[in-house]
């Protein structure tokens, strides 16, 4: 037996009032779709076909590798969108059918399904909660014993069924075989004139095939996101769950209700994050780690031990047991190495930072391969740029970079090789050798008192 989903991402989702179909909204950084696609996976899935329909292409484009579409080129129920996925549905597989605007349906609460559909040998399962306010929903009609009989939507449903408070999930578990005959029985003579695939249910029991409810999910796994504000909704909950996660495993958060944790990022235990941080992407950040107030770390790695504050880190990489900003910018290919300092306002790019390394502040570090134990001081450049080029620059193990000095690339410090303050260096520096790029001070006595007569004359000739 193979478990295979089939994901209903078809509709436009009108309400969101967007160019963009619904199911591509993202909720703390990840599409809505993928999400129900990652969930479903680490449930047990093997197969996953998605069904496309409004804005195709864009939600193809977001697709994780190895996921299946078909198109459903009239959205004529949800019974026809799982019809078009047929050729992907053998007799004895297990379909678990899921909505692509439900991001917050839990790993557990699939895999409880599965197990409840498979232990009682149901040909169908639908998953179901109860709810104080059923409207809107449809309804899970039982008889007297407890058994499924059918489930009404809203708009079909008598004043009775209204009255019911376990409504339908839209997650659904079938036998391959069951489902392909059921869906060939199903017709439209419904006040929606749609294929629904509760219908399933009713025929089902009329073959007399067992058919199963569980019980077993909450209303908020269950969210559709129809427009902003549900997204809204989606999103904090989202929010809220992956920060417990992450406090559960060892994290300390601060102020949880600001700070912003995509779902894929990972975090060490005993690391203190601060309120406004964003970790975003596929960041890992290591253990011990301090994450100060308002950083930004966008798929980077952080070793152990370090500490960020109120710093950007984009796509680069930071060893252990370093400090980096306040103010700092570690843009691409940043690969700052292990006991480092990055101080304020130093920018790092496309560069390499050897371990024991410091730039304090106020410096650029571009296209450069920088060794161990290095000084950079306060205000130097790394010239890299000519306007139509990028040159690298080399600057070996403990070598001194001074004060206010230009690096105009390509050029090579070799080791201890001592960069006096305020030189431009335009040619290789030997090692153990101090380099002067600057003019001799010139002292000009007297020269304000020419100045000023000089001034007072100017100012004369204009008066006139």
């Amino acid at each position: 037996m193979k478990f295979k989903s089939i994901i209903l991402a078809a509709g436009k989702g009108t309400r969101m009032k967007s160019k963009y179909p619904k199911v591509v909204h993202k909720v703390c950084g990840k599409e809505m779709v993928n999400h129900v696609i990652d969930t479903s996976k680490e449930a047990g899935v093997e197969d996953v076909v998605v069904v496309l329909g409004h804005g195709a292409d864009s939600v193809e484009k977001v697709l994780h590798d190895g996921v299946s579409t078909v198109m459903q080129t009239e959205q004529l129920g949800t019974a026809h969108a799982v019809r078009m996925a047929e050729e992907y549905i053998n007799d004895d597989d297990t379909i678990v059918v899921l909505c692509g605007d439900t991001p917050l349906i839990k790993e557990d609460t699939l895999k409880k399904l599965f197990d409840f559909h498979v232990k009682n040998e149901c040909h169908t399962t639908v998953l179901t909660t109860v709810v104080d306010d059923p409207t809107g929903y449809g309804r899970i009609i039982r008889n007297e014993n407890g058994d499924l009989l059918k489930i009404v939507e809203q708009k079909d449903a008598t004043d009775e069924e209204k009255a019911v408070c376990e409504i339908n999930s839209g997650i659904y578990c079938f036998n391959g075989k069951s489902l392909k005959e059921s869906l060939a029985l199903i017709n439209n003579d419904n006040a929606q004139g749609e294929y629904y695939l509760p219908d399933t249910i009713k025929i089902m029991n009329e073959k007399g095939l067992k058919v199963g409810a569980f019980a077993g999910s909450t209303i908020e796994e269950l969210m559709g996101v129809n427009s902003r504000v549900q997204l809204s909704q989606a999103e904090a909950a989202m929010r809220k769950r992956i920060n417990e996660k992450h406090m559960d495993n060892g994290v300390t958060i601060i102020d949880p209700s600001n700070t912003y944790i995509e779902s894929d990022v990972e975090i060490g235990s005993d690391t203190i994050v601060y309120p406004g941080a964003m970790l975003i992407g596929n960041t890992v950040i290591g253990e011990e780690c301090i994450i100060g107030m308002n950083c930004s770390i966008t798929n980077s790695i952080v070793g152990d031990r370090t500490e960020i504050k109120s710093s950007t880190l984009l796509d680069a990489k930071v060893g252990t047991d370093t400090k980096v900003g306040p103010y700092a910018y570690l843009r691409p290919k940043a690969d700052v190495g292990n006991g480092c300092k990055i101080g304020d306002f130093v920018e790092v790019k496309n560069a390499k930072f050897g371990d024991g390394s410091k730039a304090s502040h106020l410096s650029y570090i571009g296209d450069a391969e920088v060794g161990k134990n290095v000084n950079v001081g306060c205000g130097v450049v790394f010239v890299n740029y000519d306007g139509v080029n990028k040159f690298r620059s080399v600057v070996k193990d403990n070598a001194f970079i001074g004060s206010n000095s230009n690096l105009v690339a390509p050029v090579t410090v070799e080791e201890q090789g001592y960069i006096a303050t305020g030189s431009t260096i335009t040619d290789d520096v030997p090692r153990r050798a101090l380099a002067i790029a600057r003019e001799r001070q010139v002292i000009k006595e007297n020269w304000m008192d020419k100045k000023e007569k000089r001034d007072r004359e100017r100012a004369k000739e204009k008066n006139k």
